[in-house]
C-alpha cells in the first residue's frame, strides 16, 4: 500500500512537472529579433483574442457541446459586444512596415493597456483550455512598453517623462488656420440668413459665450421646433474623428452643411436658396471673391465655417498645465479624481486631446441604460445604427469630448442628466458596472473641472 501511495505521489509530481514544462513551451514571449509591433501582433494572435473580439470568430470544437457550448457562445457574444478588435489588429498589420503607429487608434491603445494592467483578459475559463493564451510577465512588459511608445508617436507634445504615457493629451496651443477664411467663417457662423426665416444661426444653438452649447436639453430651431438630440459643443470639435452623435459627418465642413437644410433646425429648402440671399449682400460677395475665385457656393460656405471652427480650441486648462509639468496646477484631490477616472475605465474611451471624440461606444455597456431610463425610445437613441443599419451599432454613439464639460450641461445625447455629478455617477454604473461612492463622484467631478480651457475659465 505504501509503495502504491508513493508511486501515486511520483506520478502526480511527474504530471505537474510535465504540465509546467509544456506550459512554458507554449507560453513563450516572441523573439526579440521581431520588431516591437510584430511582437505585439504575435502575442495577440497566439492569445486568440479574435476568438471573442471579432464579427466572425472561429469557435472551438467544444462550442457545440451542451451547456459548455452555450457558455462559450455567450462569452463570444459579450466579447464582441464590448470590443471589436479586428480594426486594431488590421492597424497593427498595416503599421508593421513603418513602425510609426499613426494608424493605431488612441482608444485601442488605452483599452489594450488597461486590460493588460488589470490582467483582465483572457478569461480563466479560456486560458485553462487554451494554454499559452494568457500573458506572462515578459509579454505584459512588451505590450505595455509598445503602447507607451506608440502613443507618444501619435503626438508631438513632448511631455515630461513621468507624464508621457498618459491617455489624455494637452490641447495644442494653436492650430494653423487661414485667417481670412476663419474671419469669413465667423461671420457665417453668426449669420441667421442660413435659416429659412432668417431667425436661426449656428450660434443660436452653439453659443460661444456659453461653452459652445445652449444649455438646453434640446435646441430650438425655426418656429421654435425642438430637435431630438442634445447639441454638442463646437469647442474642440476639430479633434473629433467624426461629427454629430451618430457620426454622419466626417468633417467639420460636412457637419456645417447639415443644420441649414434640416427641417427642424434652420429649414432652408436648399443651398441655392441660401446662396441667393447671401448674394444680395454686396459686401459679403466681395469678401468671398477675395478668398474663393468662384465666389459664394455651398462648398465655400462650409469650408469657411470649418476654418473658423478650427480656431475654437481651448488650450491651457489646469490639467494641460499639469500634463506639461506644472505639478502645482491641480490639487491632490483633483489628481486622485484623475486616478479614479483611469481606474474605472473612463480613460479607455475619453482619450486624446479632446478627452473623447475618437470612437463609437455603446451606451449601457454593463447595465441597461435605456431600460432604466424609463422613457420611450426615439430614433436618436439608435445612435450610429441610424446611419449603418448594422445591429451592433444600435445605441452606439460618438464618445463626447470632456473638455469644458463643467459648462456644457445637460449631459448625454438625450440631455437627461442635469448635473455633472449625476452624469459621473451614471457613467460608473452603466459603463463600468460600479456604484461610485459620493466621495468618488466628488473627486472625479473635481478632476473633470480641471479640463476647462483657460479662455473659458470663470
Amino acid at each position: 500500500m505504501k509503495k502504491f501511495v508513493k508511486w501515486c505521489v511520483y506520478a502526480v509530481l511527474f504530471v505537474a512537472v510535465a504540465l509546467v514544462v509544456v506550459y512554458r513551451l507554449v507560453n513563450q514571449a516572441p523573439s526579440s529579433e521581431l520588431s516591437a509591433t510584430e511582437q505585439v501582433e504575435e502575442i495577440f494572435d497566439d492569445g486568440g483574442c479574435l476568438s471573442c473580439h471579432s464579427s466572425d470568430p472561429e469557435l472551438p470544437f467544444y462550442a457545440n457541446f451542451p451547456v459548455m457550448g452555450d457558455m462559450v457562445k455567450a462569452d463570444v457574444a459579450e466579447g464582441y459586444r464590448a470590443y471589436d478588435m479586428e480594426p486594431f489588429m488590421d492597424a497593427i498589420d498595416e503599421s508593421d512596415d513603418n513602425e510609426s503607429g499613426e494608424c493605431i487608434s488612441a482608444v485601442d491603445l488605452a483599452k489594450i493597456e488597461k486590460v493588460v494592467l488589470d490582467d483582465r483578459m483572457p478569461l480563466p475559463k479560456y486560458y485553462l483550455v487554451h494554454w499559452g493564451s494568457s500573458l506572462n510577465a515578459q509579454e505584459r512588459d512588451i505590450v505595455l512598453a509598445w503602447v507607451k511608445e506608440t502613443r507618444n508617436a501619435l503626438y508631438s507634445d513632448n511631455l515630461p517623462q513621468d507624464r508621457a504615457g498618459e491617455p489624455i493629451r494637452p490641447i495644442d496651443l494653436s492650430l494653423p488656420v487661414d485667417a481670412q477664411k476663419a474671419a469669413l467663417g465667423k461671420d457665417l457662423f453668426h449669420d441667421a440668413r442660413l435659416s429659412v426665416d432668417n431667425t436661426i444661426s449656428c450660434a443660436s444653438c452653439h453659443d460661444l459665450k456659453t461653452a459652445g452649447v445652449d444649455n438646453k436639453q434640446y435646441s430650438e430651431g425655426v418656429n421654435q421646433q425642438l430637435g431630438g438630440v442634445n447639441a454638442p459643443t463646437v469647442y474642440n470639435a476639430v479633434y473629433n474623428f467624426v461629427q454629430f452623435w451618430d457620426g454622419r459627418a466626417k468633417t467639420l465642413a460636412d457637419q456645417a452643411a447639415g443644420p441649414p437644410l434640416n427641417p427642424v433646425e434652420m429649414a432652408s429648402n436648399s443651398f441655392d436658396e441660401i446662396i441667393a440671399k447671401l448674394k444680395s449682400d454686396r459686401k459679403l460677395v466681395k469678401a468671398f471673391k477675395a478668398i474663393y475665385p468662384d465666389g459664394i457656393t455651398q462648398a465655400n460656405i462650409t469650408d469657411a465655417i470649418e476654418e473658423f471652427e478650427r480656431t475654437l480650441i481651448t488650450p491651457n486648462s489646469r490639467f494641460d498645465k499639469w500634463l506639461r509639468g506644472d505639478s502645482q496646477a491641480i490639487t491632490e484631490d483633483e489628481l486622485t479624481g484623475y486616478e479614479l477616472f483611469k481606474q474605472y475605465d473612463c480613460a479607455t474611451c475619453h482619450v486624446g486631446k479632446n478627452a473623447g471624440g475618437e470612437s463609437y461606444e455603446l451606451m449601457g455597456l454593463r447595465r441597461h441604460y435605456f431600460e432604466d431610463r424609463g422613457l420611450a425610445l426615439t430614433i436618436e437613441d439608435n445612435g450610429r445604427y441610424k446611419e449603418t443599419q448594422v445591429e451592433r451599432d444600435r445605441h452606439r454613439f460618438k464618445v463626447p469630448g470632456l473638455r469644458n464639460v463643467e459648462l456644457t450641461w445637460p449631459y448625454y445625447h438625450d440631455g437627461t442628466r442635469a448635473t455633472l455629478e449625476d452624469a459621473v455617477r451614471d457613467m460608473g454604473r452603466y459603463q463600468s458596472d460600479v456604484d461610485l461612492t459620493d466621495q468618488e463622484v466628488s473627486l472625479i467631478t473635481a478632476f473633470l473641472k480641471t479640463l476647462t480651457g483657460e479662455s473659458l475659465q470663470k
